[in-house]
């Protein structure tokens, strides 16, 4: 038996009623309420931001994330079956989300949010919205972590995981049935976008780099999705029409995304840098 680590860790805290309490739920909330929220606050007042701007951004980002991510699961991987069973599309708990969904919402929230609240360019909110992404990203990684799901092949290196492979029948009583050691790929995404995270801080508390418009958002694009293609080669496919493409369905969705940021990262350096002045948009407040 090759040395491993065997995960037995309950993907569910505790049950109220009907009500089943997740650790992927509670650490998705975590990670997009609490880290998420409370960075861009301290960001907000950090710029003289309005309160009430905030509020909104918070609103957008929340309902897209969740929309986002579900629809971009139904329709990416398994668009046949949600169509001819659209009611199941709500059914949140059978399935899962998508990150790239969750991505594509995010973007359409941030065009509304654009027009509608800031009067600002798009790459304003991005490079303000990009800063604790990465951190909101690696607690959602853990929570795929905590549910047993999205790994890797089997492998023989030292730090393998075992995960249970029958974790209903597992939490009704039976014996639980392990994977081969595998790449316990949900780490090495969370790892690769704490790094992630770490750079945004730098670059907008350090550097002031949201003075040069687009730079942080193109720097988290390159870094989130270089860091998901490249691990995507040792993760299991999602569905099954993927065994027959060379590349999968994850890395094609990321190099969109990696073409984005090389493209913002390029024109952030060409445009001169922007100071921006308490009281000259509705979202400042006055001096």
């Amino acid at each position: 038996m090759i040395a491993a680590i065997t995960w037995t860790l309950d993907p569910i805290i505790f049950q109220l009623g009907g009500a089943r309490i997740g650790w992927y739920g509670v650490l998705f909330a975590i990670g997009l309420i609490i880290f998420g929220g409370g960075i861009l606050a301290k960001m907000w007042k950090h710029e003289g931001l309005t309160e009430q701007s905030y509020n909104w951004l918070v609103v957008y980002v929340l309902v897209a994330t969740v929309v986002g991510a579900r629809l971009g699961h139904c329709f990416f991987y398994e668009p046949e079956y949600y169509l001819a069973n659209p009611l199941e599309i709500f059914q949140t708990w059978k399935g899962g989300l998508a990150s790239h969904g969750g991505v594509i919402g995010i973007m359409i929230a941030v065009y509304l949010y654009s027009k509608k609240v800031s009067k600002q360019s798009m790459l304003w909110t991005f490079d303000r919205l990009c800063v604790p992404t990465g951190l909101v990203a690696a607690m959602i990684r853990l929570g795929n972590l905590a549910n047993h799901e999205i790994y890797g092949h089997a492998t023989d290196v030292p730090w393998a995981f075992r995960f249970i492979d029958n974790i209903p029948q597992w939490q009704m009583g039976a014996e639980p049935i392990f994977t081969a050691p595998s790449h316990p790929t949900q780490l090495y995404e969370a790892l690769a976008y704490l790094l992630t995270f770490g750079v945004c801080m730098w670059l907008y508390w350090k550097r002031d780099a949201y003075k040069h418009e687009g730079l942080i958002f193109g720097v988290a694009m390159i870094m989130i999705f270089v860091a998901r293609f490249f691990i995507e080669f040792v993760k299991n496919d999602q569905v099954g029409f993927e065994a027959n493409m060379n590349l999968n369905m994850g890395q094609w969705l990321s190099v969109p995304f990696i073409l984005i940021g090389i493209v913002s990262v390029v024109y952030s350096l060409k445009q001169p840098v922007k100071e921006y002045q308490r009281g000259g948009s509705s979202i400042y407040q006055k001096r």
